[in-house]
This record gives C-alpha cells, structure tokens and sequence, in this order.
C-alpha cells in the first residue's frame, strides 16, 4: 500500500528532488536532474520498484519538520527505548548529485535498521551491486551510484540491510552519490561538513526573503519550495518533481509534471520579484526567452528544463501506480497542442518583468512582437485551452482573453515602456477580442461568463478575467460570475477547474471520471474577491485553503476535502505561487500590490497615436 502523498516530504539541490516520508523511506528520486529517471520509484509501485528505508526497529510515533529557513528534514523517531533523530538533505549541487542522511542518538539506545533497493530506469532496472565494509556500489549501464556508511550493509531480499544500535550522542552518517560511470569519483567530504554548510547556504538565502503579515511563516516555506523547485543551471521553474502522481485515486488523469510550463509565468514573476527573489526572477525571465524564441508558430505550452521542445509521453507498463493509478507517465503530450493563451501569458510576464524594473532587451521585444503578430492572425481560432483538454479544441473563453492580454500589453510596452510598434493597431485589436468575447463568451440567461462560446457550464479559469484586467473585479458580470463559481464550482472551500460530469455536455477534457479540487483556483478565487473589496470573505477563503498544505507546509495540485487528502503531483509549484500571491495581497490591506494586478488604466487613441 503506497504511503500517503501527504505524508511526504521534499529535499533538493536546486537540480533534482527527493520524496521522503514521515517513517524515514525515500520513495522517489530522479538522478541527475527531476526528469532523468528515477532510481527509487516506490511513490508508483512497490518496494521492489526502489526505495531507501531507514527508521528504528519499532517505534511509537514520528515527526518531521524542517530545519528554520532551509530545505533540511529533520524527523524524529520515539522508540520505547529511546529517540533518534533522522536529518535528510541534498547538498548543493557543486559536483555529483548526493542524498546524505544523518542518525542521530538524542536519548536512550535504539535499535535501527536500513533496506537499500536501488533500481535504475523507473524501477525497473537490477543494478549490479558490490558492497564492502564501507558501503557499496552499483552499475547498470551509464549509471554508477555509491553509497558510504559505517555500517556493514548485507543482502536482503532483493537490496541491502543494516541493523545497527545508536546511543544517545551517537553519529552515523550515509551519503548516496550518484556519478556517470567513467566519470572521475567527487571528493570526499564529511557529512556534518555537508549539513552545515547546506543549512548556511539555505539560511543566506531566505534570509533575503521580504515576507510580512500574518501568513509569513507558511509564505517564506512556500518561497523555499519554489527555490527547491528552480532548475539552477537554466533558471527554468518545474512544475512538479513527480510524475503521475494521481488527480483522482484509481483515475487516470495521472500526467508528468517534471518540465516546466509558460502558463502563470506572469504570477511567477510577482511571486518572485515581490518577495525579494529578483535573481530567480530574472533567471526564469531570461530561460522563458530563450524557450520560446523561434518561430512563432511553434510556441508550446511547456518545455524541458533546458527549453527542450520534445517531449513524448509514453506509459510504463511495470509500474502498479500511486495506490493503484495507473497509467504511469513519462513524457507529456500536451507539448504538442495548439493552446492560444499561452501568448498572452508570454507577453504578461514581459510585461511584470518591465514593471519590476528588469532592464528591457531589445531583441526580447523582436520576439514578443512577433508573438504578437502570430496572435493578430490566430486568435479566431479554437484551442485546447489553459486546461489541456483532450476531449477536441473549443473557442474557450480563457483563451481569447489571454489573446486580449497579448494586444493589451504590446499596446503598453510602447506608450508606457517607449518600445517600438503600432500603439493604436495593437488597442485597436484588443478591442476587437474584448467586444467579441462580452458578445460570445457571456451568457445573459444565467448573467455569467461561461467556459466556451455556446457552453453554459463555468470554468474557474474565468476567475481570472479581474486579475489579467479585462473588466474590473466590480462590474456585474464579473461579479455574478465570481459569485456562480464560488457557488457552483466550490466543495467545502475548494475550487474545481470545472465540472467533469455536467448535466447537459460533454466533460471538454475528454476523460472520466471526477477530480480534486484544484488549490490554485482557491486562490485566484481569493484574489477575485479581494480585488472587489471583499476582504473578510476572501482572508477566510484563504485559511480554509492553506489547511490543504501538509504538516511541512507542502501543498499538491489538488485537494480533496471530503477525505482530506492531498491529490495530484506533489508538491506543485503553482499551487505555492497561488498561496505567495494571495497573502501578499491580502496582507497588503486588500491594495492591488502586485505588478500583475494593478489597476490597469484604458489606452486613449491620443496616447496611442503618439507611439505609433
């Protein structure tokens, strides 16, 4: 029986990630980077799939949190006859990738134990494995994994085992390192050495971040979680370090989530750059640059860490899934659909990226106004939309604002930036798609926007329509919408996307079967009301939704408030962007403090004539 997504936690180096739950086993890591494959994989299978143990003998009860201001786990273990504490970390990556896990005696003597199974390519590959009295090693093909340890490890059903007795006051460390095979070994350093200067690296680090307000403490490990989810060498931001991890349990929207999507790249920046993280900021910027440059016409909606563009989904068939989910995904199709918003989220983020005082490039506006030019002949077209449906392309009402947003923030990239370009075409195509989308994606019987031109069903992409600044959050039918959703979208205080099963049309996303609660539309369903004054409503809404996060301030992709539980990949950097975004706002007295939602003031033709 697969351990509880909330159970777990998250260590890093700011390349890759590890899973590791509250009994001490690490269940998932991908070795070098968060989408290479995994040499534990047990979080979508079972023991044999990989996985680390380690944890007393027999225990009473354990906890975990983290070390004030870092990514360093610290679990402790409460045995009859004694406590031990487990301290899990990934140092900064400086050469090979390495797990090091610290026992540590603090009262009493207990009994420990630790089961090794080490499986390459997903859990599926047997290494071959040779130990001696410091540890041992593994190679299958390319990969070479070592592992050091005082501790004579032996075989045992199908990995290695150690038992062993710690006292209060006792040290035992062990450090995985992984390395290509033929590659020079890294030096040997001490493990205290590694964590002190792993927690010196973290705490320089959030010690920059500027978090105030009442929510500080949940916000700063949010912003933690993002640092841990950054891609260091491109500055790209993964959405997830886990793959399939399952939106409902036993369903089948399990999807990979280790690449990194342009969607909400405009929240990331406000998330980043109003919180003090102006280095990732401008690492993110200058990575979504270089991803989306080329042709136009082939913008996708997500990429590889690298800004690679091909990235095929294919199922593994030996994998059981998360408590019997299956399939189990690698890959992503959704790289290949034509999704209209993802232009506008592009030009979005130039824009908060302009208006956080980023100096502006040149040729970066050459791309964005051919983004814009592609946009100017497509946008009359249909799409798969925000949600990757996979159930036919629609005239989703999310999409064409976002097109509208692409026009809108050309239009002020030259008459409030000086940037070069057609002020009064650029308004005088956002006016187009603002007109078109009031006529067909509203419908006056029920007084609301709705999904998709000719639908009637909602959608809590609509939540957006205040943020992005296509109507202000107080105009009627903005209001009645955000009002419809909170009433016909929301479970116990939680947001769907929309209804998988409506009474009257088909589910767009083409599959079966209901979801979770997705928490990043809790929060733009705060922001939505905070931005129209209601700021009671909204602080409430906002405690309801930061009780999904785990005990470790973790939150996934969804929720599901009747059982409680977690859903979804694990832990989601959107979901922590949505929380960052919406306490700084609401700390902010309800003021439209972020760059995205300022009040966004109409283009008057004299002032676009005057940048043509």
């Amino acid at each position: 029986m697969s351990v509880p997504i909330a159970d777990h936690a998250l260590i890093g180096d700011t390349h890759t990630g590890a899973l590791v739950t509250l009994n001490g086993t690490i269940t998932w890591l991908c070795l070098p980077r968060f989408d290479s494959p995994a040499c534990f994989a047990s979080l979508l299978g079972d023991e044999g799939n990989g996985e680390w143990a380690l944890a007393p003998a027999e225990y009473a009860g354990a906890t975990h949190r983290y070390h004030p201001g870092t990514l360093v786990l610290e679990t402790e273990f409460a045995a009859g006859t004694g406590t031990v504490r487990l301290t899990d970390f990934m140092p900064h990556r400086h050469d090979a990738p390495t797990v090091v896990r610290i026992v540590e005696g603090l009262r009493g003597s207990v009994q420990m134990r630790t089961h090794l199974r080490l499986r390459f390519d997903y859990g599926r590959t047997v290494p071959w494995v040779r130990a001696d009295g410091e540890g041992l090693s593994a190679v299958a093909g390319s990969q070479s994994i070592t592992v050091e340890c005082p501790v004579p490890l032996v075989p045992d059903n199908g990995g290695h085992a150690a038992q062993f007795t710690v006292r209060a006051g006792d040290v035992v460390p062990f450090m995985m390192t992984w390395r290509e095979w033929g590659r020079p070994a890294p030096t040997r350093r001490h493990a205290k050495e590694l964590l002190l200067d792993t927690i010196e690296e973290w705490t320089a680090w959030s010690s920059r971040l500027r978090v105030h307000g009442p929510w500080a403490d949940i916000v700063s490990r949010s912003l933690i979680t993002l640092k841990a989810l950054t891609y260091e060498p491109s500055g790209a931001l993964v959405a997830a370090p886990t793959t399939s991890l399952p939106e409902q349990v036993g369903g089948v929207r399990n999807w990979d989530y280790r690449y990194t999507w342009l969607r909400d790249a405009s929240f990331v920046l406000d998330a980043l750059t109003g919180n003090g993280c102006l280095a990732e900021a401008i690492a993110w910027r200058n990575w979504l640059l270089r991803a989306v440059a080329g042709d136009p016409a082939q913008l996708q909606i997500v990429y590889g860490l690298n800004g690679e563009r091909w990235l095929p989904e294919l199922a593994l068939p030996w994998l059981a899934g998360h408590r019997g989910s299956v399939p189990v995904r690698v890959g992503n199709g959704a790289a290949e659909q034509f999704q209209l918003d993802v232009y506008g989220e592009v030009l979005a983020a130039m824009h908060a990226a302009r208006q956080a005082g980023m100096r502006p490039d040149p040729d970066a506006w050459a791309l964005q106004r051919a983004l814009v030019e592609h946009v100017a002949l497509h946008w009359r077209e249909p799409d798969e939309g925000i949600w990757e449906v996979r159930g036919g392309r629609r005239h989703f009402v999310h999409s064409k604002v976002m097109a509208w947003v692409a026009f809108d923030r050309a239009a002020r990239a030259v008459v409030e930036h000086g940037l070069p370009g057609d002020a009064d075409r650029y308004r005088h195509l956002a006016d187009q798609v603002h007109t078109e989308v009031c006529h067909e994606g509203y419908d006056p019987r029920r007084g609301t926007f709705v999904q998709s031109y000719g639908s009637a069903s909602l959608d809590a992409s609509l939540l957006l329509l205040p943020a992005v600044g296509f109507l202000p959050a107080t105009d009627d039918r903005v209001v009645r919408t955000v009002d419809a959703i909170a009433a016909e979208l929301t479970r116990d205080g939680f947001v769907q996307r929309y209804l998988t099963d409506p009474p009257q049309e088909a589910s767009p996303d083409g599959l079966g079967g209901p979801e979770g609660s997705f928490l990043l539309c809790t929060f733009w369903l705060v922001d939505a009301l905070a931005l129209r004054g209601d700021y009671a409503q909204a602080s409430r809404l906002f405690e309801r939704a930061i009780t999904a996060a785990n005990d470790v301030g973790l939150l996934a992709e969804e929720y599901d408030p009747v059982a409680g539980e977690p859903l979804g990949n694990f832990p989601q950097a959107f979901s922590h962007v949505g929380l960052v975004n919406s306490a700084r706002l609401l700390a902010g007295g309800g003021r439209r403090a972020l760059p995205h939602l300022r009040p966004v003031r109409p283009l008057t033709r004299h002032a676009a004539e005057g940048h043509r």
